[in-house]
């Protein structure tokens, strides 16, 4: 749904009158975390719908735990980051809260072109990069578990996303399970071929969330609320331009413009947390208690914040 000039407007007055301190600081510097793939490339939006008087920062990194981690130290306001780095931190008590959606799909699992390879039962015995502690582990232990195999049927390596579509080429693994946009690249190259989009589990096509501290949400929550207002523009510009999220990414993640063609239909950026987006949280969260990723679940209540994104939705 597109949001009118003057709701916007409106919206971010009401910011402005609700916490002077908040909406008329200069140059109120608000630092956003976000990774290397195209499920984060909203951010890099942002101050094209700033309220006036914000300065956006994103700050990038590699993996979702150390972009999960930057939230919960303080070292940033935001963080656009993995279900599952955000499910570990709050079982572990962290201080940090879900507020929003951020990316869904934009995962695959990807096999060398010339290995006789094409469903998950092929990759028995085979060396498959997975990054543990990530959103593509959970889903892929899911998977297995649905075919009737285990982690213990493959011989998993740890590699980092933007090294995965390389280790492949070389031959350092057989298949990964990545995301967007190395999959797209190792797609358009012709080195990799699809064996599935892992989106059959009841976790549907969650991917990427959208977190900050807990203390910003007791806080300041004004700044919580004009963070979503900007989230959601950018969210739905980012998702009704790919021409222009096509080059955005280009611009900052230096990737190759044929791969993101290939990875765009594989994608979709959004920032509403509706039930539908909570249910698939707590399932995903129970599926990881049962592959003991986390001792307990962590308390929903404190984890997921949904009514600053319910007020923008309504607005």
């Amino acid at each position: 749904m597109t949001i009118s000039r003057r709701k916007l407007l409106a919206g971010a007055a009401g910011v402005a009158l609700a916490a002077p301190a908040i909406g008329r600081a200069q140059d109120r510097v608000v630092k956003v975390a976000g990774l290397r793939t195209i499920l984060t490339v909203t951010p890099h939006f942002y101050p094209r719908f700033a309220i006036p008087g914000y300065r956006i920062e994103v700050v990038m990194f590699e993996g979702p735990a150390d972009c999960k981690n930057a939230v919960v130290t303080g070292s940033v306001d935001f963080g656009l980051t993995g279900t599952a780095a955000v499910l570990l931190g709050g079982a572990a008590g962290e201080p940090v809260t879900m507020i929003a959606a951020g990316g869904n799909r934009g995962m695959a699992v990807i096999a060398k072109q010339d290995l006789p390879i094409a469903r998950l039962k092929d990759l028995k015995g085979r060396k498959v990069a997975i990054l543990p502690g990530t959103t593509q582990e959970v889903f892929i232990l899911e998977r297995l578990r649905m075919e009737g195999m285990s982690i213990k049927d493959l011989s998993p390596v740890r590699v980092p996303f933007g090294e995965m579509h390389a280790a492949l080429v070389r031959g350092d693994v057989d298949a990964y399970v990545g995301t967007e946009p190395g999959v797209g690249l190792s797609l358009a190259t012709g080195e990799g071929k699809l064996v599935e989009y892992p989106y059959s589990t009841p976790m549907g096509t969650l991917n990427v969330v959208t977190c900050t501290n807990a203390s910003i949400v007791a806080d300041q929550p004004d700044l919580v609320r004009g963070f979503l207002r900007m989230h959601r523009q950018a969210s739905e510009f980012a998702q009704s331009h790919q021409a222009e999220t096509i080059q955005m990414s280009i611009d900052k993640f230096g990737v190759k413009r044929e791969a993101l063609e290939r990875a765009m239909p594989n994608v979709e950026l959004t920032w509403r947390m509706d039930a539908a987006m909570i249910e698939h949280v707590k399932i995903y969260a129970r599926h990881m208690l049962e592959l003991k990723q986390i001792r307990a679940l962590p308390d929903f209540a404190r984890v997921l914040e949904p009514r600053f994104n319910d007020e923008i939705a309504a607005s």
